[in-house]
């Protein structure tokens, strides 16, 4: 990416206590961009957005707002946008009220919001207008306009989440942080958010963050994935550079809809020789099955899955395997003896250090 970011961490740390929990993070987001920050419950990618947002203070390191230092301000200062699982709505508010409250917050006195304000002062109804004309414009971009007399509670999980988005879009922020937004979502309903979280980003052109253990979230929304693993970036690229090129085993078998085999070295040399020094993985949609396989393996068992059926499969010395076959072509029995093989361009060699080596 070229240009100045619009928020920077740079070599950032937070400890609690003895515990690590972010370790020396460095991660820019530029204007009108999509970064997925992906990684396993636990690995510190949750704190590291409440990092970038003012809500936990570093133990080292910056954090940069348009090159400014913002380190020590806090979270309204740096002015970002936030969006949790939970959605955090007012439940006795209406959905107007939900929306407009950043903005009655900031534009308004304590004595300007009480009730019947803006009968009497001028400054105060001429405020009241503008709100109301930017939460019906947020609205409206969200097809939220037929709701905003309802409280949270008369909404569906995909409405509510339309409306933590207005929420957040109203005060036009600096960026867009979202911490797990669609985890609480069914299969169908976190789809077609997904459409709408992009949708809505391409439309606005702020630069959005996603905070995410869900591969497939980050895979189809991100034009960057940050992948993180106990607290530290350890690759950042487009999705498909992390799917294609892991430059570690341990993202190689974390990244992808069905987990990466990984054949020990010497079991290894029958996909390549170079599988004698080195392990080497092999998606499980790349695996093959053809009678002059290089690797014998025996068929454990069928999972059908309507498009695709996975097969569970051994090698003679012991290692598991699987591989994904189209859901209508013709199966092996249970308990048969196959052989299998890899194209040279869809195996992955690793070293003893589990980084990436070239075949």
């Amino acid at each position: 990416m070229t240009g100045q970011p619009v928020l920077s961490l740079e070599n950032v740390t937070r400890r609690f206590g003895e515990a690590v929990a972010v370790d020396d993070v460095s991660l820019d987001l530029h204007e009108g961009e999509f970064v997925a920050l992906l990684g396993a419950s636990g690995c510190g990618k949750s704190t590291t957005l409440r990092l970038l947002a003012g809500l936990e203070q570093v133990s080292a390191g910056r954090v940069l707002l348009r090159g400014a230092d913002v380190t020590a301000d806090t979270a309204s200062a740096r002015n970002v946008a936030l969006m949790f699982q939970s959605y955090a709505l007012y439940p006795h508010l209406t959905v107007y009220q939900n929306i407009a409250m950043p903005l009655r917050l900031r534009r308004l006195s304590v004595a300007g919001r009480l009730p019947g304000a803006g009968l009497v002062r001028p400054a105060v109804r001429h405020a009241l207008a503008g709100i109301d004309a930017k939460v019906r414009q947020v609205a409206a971009m969200l097809r939220l306009d037929p709701l905003l007399a309802r409280k949270p509670g008369q909404l569906s999980g995909g409405q509510q989440q339309r409306v933590a988005l207005a929420r957040a879009l109203v005060r036009d922020p600096s960026a867009f942080l979202l911490d797990e937004p669609l985890s609480n979502l069914d299969t169908q309903l976190r789809a077609d958010t997904r459409d709408e979280i992009r949708a809505l980003h391409k439309s606005t052109g702020y630069p959005f963050l996603l905070v995410t253990h869900d591969q497939s979230d980050a895979l189809s929304m991100a034009d960057r994935i940050a992948v993180m693993i106990a607290g530290r970036i350890v690759q950042v690229g487009t999705p498909e550079s992390i799917y294609k090129r892991p430059l570690l085993r341990a993202v190689a078998e974390f990244i992808g809809h069905n987990r990466m085999n990984m054949l020990p070295r010497g079991a290894a040399a029958a996909l390549h020789p170079a599988g004698a020094q080195l392990d080497l993985g092999v998606r499980p949609e790349d695996l093959s099955i053809s009678t002059d396989g290089t690797l014998e393996v025996r068929v454990e068992s069928h999972a059908y899955h309507g498009e695709e059926t996975i097969l569970s499969l051994r090698g003679a010395d012991g290692t598991a395997l699987r591989a994904v076959l189209r859901g209508d072509m013709a199966l092996p029995p249970q308990g048969a003896a196959v052989r299998v093989s890899a194209p040279l361009s869809a195996l992955h060699a690793f070293g003893t250090d589990g980084r990436r080596v070239p075949l």
